[in-house]
């Protein structure tokens, strides 16, 4: 069993503007994914990428941008998306306040 709150897990800073959180790992249990929570802050944006795993997302909070090949898609609080393996894609921040969300992948996803 594993029970935390996200105000108590360490966060990596990965851009001046982009932090991520571990959030449930196979370390806590999850064999085979990890459950990671990203905070874009205003203007934050994760580099345009693809790579060959899926992605889900959740959003929790404020208001972001899923480029996901070719089409740009608005997101906000409540928003889920499936990216597919091999989907060019990006998520960014479209406001000024912070944007949050969950990003669900496999194991070897998460490097």
């Amino acid at each position: 069993m594993y029970v935390s709150h996200r105000n108590e897990i360490a966060a990596t800073q990965i851009s001046a503007l982009v932090t991520k959180q571990l959030l449930v790992t196979p370390k806590e249990g999850w064999t085979g994914h990890v459950m990671r929570l990203f905070t874009l802050e205003a203007n934050g944006a994760a580099p345009r990428h693809s790579h060959d795993w899926e992605h889900i997302i959740y959003v929790l909070e404020g208001e972001g941008n899923l480029f996901l090949e070719g089409s740009d898609h608005p997101l906000s609080a409540g928003s889920v998306a499936y990216v597919p393996a091999l989907s060019d894609h990006q998520i960014s921040n479209r406001t000024e306040g912070r944007f949050v969300f969950i990003c669900i992948v496999p194991e070897r996803g998460d490097q």
